[in-house]
């Protein structure tokens, strides 16, 4: 069912809110002394810190009181039934890693979803001051340089193309193998900002984001931010990508066409 004008008036409202508050949280922690991590898994280290807790802790308080209704899904305490169709998809801090490097790339996502996908969300960097929003005919970032509308880049070929992901080795050796494939097309290869290579995306910088291995928290948020901007995400064979998996983001479905064809090559 549609929702009206009010009702995305207070989603949009309720996720700038949430972001606030998760600003507030993760700040409080960021590029202090002795911030420690517990690992959330035994084969690798996935960390997970007060911050990440704190956060979604907080956020999860705010929507028990202003929409108990909603379903969540968040990173670190799992999924809350609902009763609304509606479900908040959050990842208190995308980029652990960086978070505890002292990087200024993590973010907070947050995004509002029905049956079909996200239709709202936010990727915030708290310590730069930047959030880019996207969803219900909205497509901005507003941070130190103002506020601006958000807009993809223009096509242009796979050889001229500059590329992101988070880490050199992209999933499984298979999956390595073929980013590597669009790596040596591209004509740039950047690694490690996390959730920010999306902004980017969506703010016209780059072209590319193609990761393995990633949650519908890592990515729902993002998908809503750069569809609103004029791009595209999809997984690696061109469907659906809100549940994660493959992703491949795109400034345009020219060189999402292109990478596609290359990483299925």
């Amino acid at each position: 069912m549609p929702l009206s004008d009010a009702e995305t008036r207070a989603l949009i409202e309720t996720a700038h809110a949430l972001a606030d508050a998760a600003r507030e949280e993760t700040l409080a922690h960021f590029r202090s002394d002795g911030l420690a991590a517990d690992n959330k898994l035994t084969t690798h280290f996935d960390p997970v810190t007060v911050a990440d807790r704190a956060a979604e802790t907080r956020i999860r308080a705010i929507l028990a009181e202003q929409r108990p209704a909603d379903a969540i899904l968040g990173e670190e305490f799992g999924p809350k039934p609902g009763t609304s169709g509606l479900t908040w998809v959050i990842d208190p801090i995308d980029g652990t890693r960086s978070y505890m490097s002292g990087t200024p790339t993590w973010g907070v996502l947050i995004s509002v979803a029905d049956a079909t996908g996200p239709l709202f969300g936010l990727i915030d960097q708290p310590f730069i001051g930047e959030r880019f929003a996207g969803g219900f005919g909205v497509a901005e970032v507003a941070g130190p340089m103002g506020r601006h509308p958000l807009r993809t880049r223009a096509p242009r070929p796979l050889a001229e193309a500059i590329l992101f992901t988070t880490f050199p080795e992209v999933g499984t050796a298979s999956e390595g193998a073929a980013f590597d494939r669009v790596k040596a097309r591209a004509r740039l290869t950047r690694y490690g900002l996390d959730c920010y290579a999306y902004a980017l995306v969506a703010a016209g910088q780059i072209d590319l984001v193609i990761e393995a291995g990633l949650q519908a928290y890592d990515v729902q948020a993002p998908i809503a931010v750069i569809e609103a901007a004029g791009g595209i995400v999809t997984d690696w064979q061109g469907r659906p990508a809100a549940g994660g998996g493959r992703i491949l983001a795109a400034a345009n479905r020219d060189i999402h066409a292109e990478a596609m064809a290359v990483l299925n090559g």
